[in-house]
């Protein structure tokens, strides 16, 4: 099937050249590490997320040099609430290969680029596009949308098949020449005309060719996933609070939130098993907590407790799973010492604004601190 059309990507050019977005703060360079940088954060998130983290993040890591130098526990600091967590590592480990690979410099070929950690396919052919002028095709989920819409795919982009065809329609199309203007063009055409919801089709430069506007079918396309039954999970937290101070644990490098600090829990994410009566709302209290006993000793590591409060529910959605934080509110008569535990850390409640803690974590706590602030808790 031949999917050759100049004519699409001179259209797109033009449009982006005039209406695009031309002022976000990674863009006019062929800098590679600020093209990189942006791209590891867009992924999966809004520039209106990433323009504040990629800011602070530059003034803290100003160089590739600089960031991998840094230890991981800084870069995962500077990361902390912008989500998908993977991503911070990744981009610690491929700025140390860059830095022991290839000098410090990006390679341009986007096959050895897609072999740096957190860099697949699309990201590679993004940053050899915006930092080199590298003729490639990208494809993130901005692409598939206007692909299925403009020419009219109707199966799931998911699919290994109608993938496989998108990435052969991508290549096609795109032009040996203005490749920049091309790349960004696509992005800006899915992140501001061709949107989910409400797409702005009386501004589109495709709408004369865009299948899905001549059949009424935008709102269809692109055909969406089945849907499944989103998982719940439970996980009963220890807050353990003594002098000021609240006890944390940093977690494991990989899995959910991993490398970061959080508060100790009895038993991980447990799954919980839908009710009976599948239509019918859970009560808050719906799921058991632990008893005293098991409770107690799970604090005694730590020191002798003096008090437990069962503190309300607090849900966190997660791309895979839902998870019903149940907070336990322990204060310690005695504070045992920490000998051989270095996975635990007591932290002032001072600091804990600025500590890498998980998104759900970090909103406890500082709710925690402004409403048990008059009972000198911390």
């Amino acid at each position: 099937m031949q999917y050759e059309d100049p004519s699409f990507a001179a259209d797109l050019v033009a449009w982006q050249k005039q209406h695009g977005r031309h002022d976000l703060p990674w863009q006019n360079t062929r800098d590679a590490y600020l093209v990189w940088l942006s791209e590891i954060m867009l992924q999966q998130t809004q520039v209106s997320a990433v323009l504040g983290y990629y800011a602070r993040f530059l003034e803290r890591f100003p160089t590739l040099a600089s960031l991998a130098a840094a230890p991981v526990e800084d870069v995962m600091a500077q990361w902390a609430g912008l989500g998908y967590y993977t991503r911070a590592r990744n981009l610690h480990k491929c700025a140390q290969r860059v830095v022991a690979e290839y000098g410090g410099v990006f390679p341009s070929d986007p096959a050895l680029l897609a072999e740096l950690p957190g860099i697949g396919r699309s990201t590679a052919a993004a940053i050899a596009a915006f930092s080199a002028g590298r003729r490639a095709a990208i494809m993130d989920g901005n692409v598939k949308r206007v692909f299925a819409r403009v020419f009219g795919i109707d199966t799931y982009p998911g699919e290994r098949k109608t993938e496989e065809a998108m990435w052969a329609r991508a290549e096609a199309l795109a032009p040996a020449d203005d490749i920049e203007a091309y790349t960004q063009g696509l992005m800006d055409m899915g992140a501001t005309l061709c949107t989910r919801s409400s797409p702005s089709c009386e501004r589109c430069p495709m709408q004369a060719r865009c299948v899905a506007f001549a059949t009424g079918r935008t709102a269809e396309l692109p055909i969406r996933k089945p849907k499944k039954a989103t998982p719940e999970k439970s996980a009963h937290m220890l807050l353990l609070v003594d002098r000021g101070q609240v006890l944390l644990e940093q977690r494991p490098a990989t899995g959910i939130w991993g490398g970061l600090l959080s508060l100790p829990e009895l038993a991980g994410h447990n799954t919980i098993a839908p009710p009976a009566n599948a239509g019918a709302a859970a009560a808050p209290d719906a799921y058991a907590t632990p008893v005293d006993a098991a409770v107690a000793a799970a604090v005694s590591p730590f020191g002798t407790m003096e008090s437990l409060e069962r503190m309300l529910p607090v849900v966190h959605i997660f791309t895979h799973y839902k998870l019903h934080i149940h907070p336990l509110l322990v204060t310690l008569s005695a504070r045992a010492a920490l000998a051989g535990e270095e996975r635990y850390v007591w932290l002032n409640a001072a600091a804990l604004p600025d500590a890498a803690l998980p998104a759900p974590i970090k909103k406890l706590l500082l709710e925690l601190l402004g409403e048990r602030a008059q009972a000198r808790m911390f």
